[in-house]
């Protein structure tokens, strides 16, 4: 699973997308939403390639199993960075699904954390 996974970041830091080691069912799940077949996946890439290509990534930590695995990761792409945390499921030597865990916004004001003395 760790050479699956690596030949997944190496493809993207190649930017040839097209070639991910993906599933024809493959599906990501994301803060922003789930994407369900290869075919749709590529797709969005292809209409929004300013923002998934030209990332740098640093692996922080793996957790490798048979068909799965859990990475921790920085991609970078010029001044923008985000941490990431991705699980990943194979199947038949291809990337089945990937559900991504990372942060998109401002946290609401609701949802801020107050310490002890009533500070932000």
């Amino acid at each position: 699973m760790e050479t699956l996974v690596k030949k997944w970041f190496g493809t993207w830091e190649k930017g040839d997308f097209l070639n991910l080691p993906v599933s024809e069912n493959f599906r990501h799940t994301s803060p922003f939403g789930t994407i369900n077949g290869k075919k749709a996946y590529l797709r969005l890439v292809e209409e929004n390639q300013d923002k998934f290509l030209g990332y740098a990534f640093e692996i922080h930590d793996g957790i490798y199993g048979e068909d799965k695995a859990c990475v921790r990761y920085t991609a970078t792409q010029g001044g923008f960075t985000l941490d990431v945390s991705e699980w990943y499921y194979a199947k038949d030597g291809l990337i089945e699904e990937i559900i991504a865990h990372y942060h998109i916004g401002e946290i609401q004001e609701e949802r801020r954390l107050v310490d002890s003395k009533g500070g932000k």
